[in-house]
């Protein structure tokens, strides 16, 4: 079961927020459509930008994120505390997110020289880009949910359901490899 909590949203600051939240998922538990529209608008975004952060896929992420939201509202009777759903619904993204990386197969990556100095930041995007993909599910997950998300450690160890000191090992080893292949892509280069 999932009882930890995300402090992250405005709900766990606000009171008047949270009991307003806590009534919208119980409306949700009783099939309630409307406070499933509710939580869907509140959440939508967020999940998709996670999921579109590391599959680089928009329509990928959008069905990450219908799935998840349908997982989420099946699995709402196993959250013991209503408060934690917001990390439960991101922890099912992230599963999600992890399933369809490993499902890839490693591809080559292209990048084709610019044809203006102006389309210098365009390579570099993509050259990051190509980098992540070549990390491990595992890793590729950590640093985009601390370093593009902007997750605490706290909150990356409870969306992935490890430990905060895998959480900084994995981080650690993810921005080391990261470091050592763009330094070698960008001296080929």
């Amino acid at each position: 079961m999932y009882a930890t909590t995300m402090s992250e949203t405005s709900a766990f600051l606000n009171p008047e927020a949270l009991a307003e939240d806590l009534q919208v998922l119980a409306r949700c538990r009783a099939g309630n459509e409307d406070a499933m529209a509710i939580v869907i608008a509140k959440h939508r975004r967020r999940l998709i930008r996670i999921a579109a952060n590391v599959l680089r896929d928009r329509h990928e992420a959008e069905d990450v994120a219908q799935e998840a939201f349908i997982k989420g509202f099946r699995q709402l009777g196993r959250l013991r505390d209503d408060r934690a759903f917001a990390s439960f619904l991101y922890r099912i993204t992230v599963r999600l997110c992890m399933d369809k990386l490993r499902g890839r197969r490693a591809q080559p990556a292209i990048v084709d020289s610019p044809q203006a100095s102006g389309e210098r930041e365009v390579e570099t995007k993509i050259l990051a880009h190509d980098l992540l993909d070549r990390l491990s599910p595992d890793l590729k997950m950590t640093l985009v949910l601390r370093e593009m998300e902007q997750l605490s450690y706290e909150e990356v160890a409870v969306v992935m359901g490890v430990p905060v000191g895998t959480v900084r090992s994995r981080l650690h080893t993810a921005r080391e490899r990261f470091r050592e292949m763009w330094i070698q892509a960008t001296v080929e280069a």
